[in-house]
């Protein structure tokens, strides 16, 4: 996905915005959503990594908190060309992962412990390269503020539902308590889809490019189908409570999700894996660190 593209994603998350202050508070509203677009924008450029990672309470660790997983990073961040990227573990029994952080200069890795404890080494290091690409590609920016600006929007959406909007009863808003009804349930889908766009095309680049990184695809391959398995057993409390975040993982953390329905934040594992194997295959990886 171009960039060009990715700014045309952010606008109508903006666009969003702007229709769901319309239908809430008429002309004065949709000025009000522009402000908050502007702001949250500006916000989450900035903050969001942060936000994310609170989200989920990530604890950053370093060389000796956790030797092991720090000095892969260490060595699979050099293998990438990348900067050292800060590392955090998050304490939940779910095997995943996610990348986050405006630029590769700022940029934050984050593990489950259950991944940390439930897959090989060889895996956790698939998983890694994976994120590691996410930040090369500097997809970390565009997902991290797209999560941020949809949590936003499914706030405003909450809003309007139990509190009747900013104005339903205004003049200027044409729509009334319809205006409020649409905004609760068209903004959080609206999201959603434009999340979609973003992240379906984006794991599977960050698939081959972590393939290339880690040097052995099999690794990866492997990864993804085990931490689907967990996924569908281990609930991700934290991912529960912050839907919105759920396109930054490697996997789908929702425990309920649907792998590659319509509303799948994530391209589907079975296809992403025969990726991987038919480039493991034709030998298109190179030799990795560890042989």
């Amino acid at each position: 996905m171009g960039y060009m593209r990715t700014a045309m994603l952010l606008a109508a998350l903006t666009a969003l915005f702007l229709g769901a202050g319309y239908l809430l508070g008429g002309q004065g509203g949709m000025v009000i959503g522009l402000l908050v677009a502007l702001g949250m924008n500006a916000f989450a450029y900035w903050n969001s990594d942060k936000v994310v990672l609170r989200m989920h309470n990530a604890r950053q660790v370093d060389r000796r908190t956790a030797p092991e997983f720090y000095g892969l990073v260490a060595q699979l961040a050099d293998r990438a060309g990348l900067p050292m990227p800060k590392v955090y573990v998050i304490d939940t029994d779910q095997p995943n992962a996610f990348a986050t952080g405006r630029s590769p200069e700022h940029a934050a890795v984050a593990a489950t412990t259950g991944l940390l404890r439930r897959l090989s080494s060889e895996e956790v290091a698939g998983v890694i390269a994976h994120e590691l690409a996410h930040i090369k590609h500097r997809d970390t920016l565009i997902m991290t503020v797209t999560a941020t600006l949809a949590g936003a929007l499914s706030m405003i959406a909450n809003f309007a539902f139990f509190f009747g909007g900013m104005s339903s009863d205004n003049r200027n808003n044409p729509l009334g308590i319809v205006g409020v009804l649409l905004t609760a349930i068209l903004a959080p889908l609206a999201a959603m889809m434009v999340q979609m766009a973003i992240s379906r095309s984006r794991e599977y680049e960050a698939d081959r490019v972590g393939a290339e990184i880690c040097g052995h695809p099999l690794w990866l391959a492997s990864a993804l189908q085990r931490i689907e398995a967990f996924a569908r057993g281990i609930v991700n409390p934290a991912a529960e409570r912050s839907p919105a975040t759920a396109h930054l993982f490697i996997i789908n953390p929702l425990h309920a999700h649907a792998v590659d329905g319509l509303f799948s934040t994530h391209p589907s594992t079975a296809n992403r894996v025969a990726r991987l194997r038919a480039m493991a295959g034709a030998g298109r990886a190179p030799s990795g660190p560890w042989g």
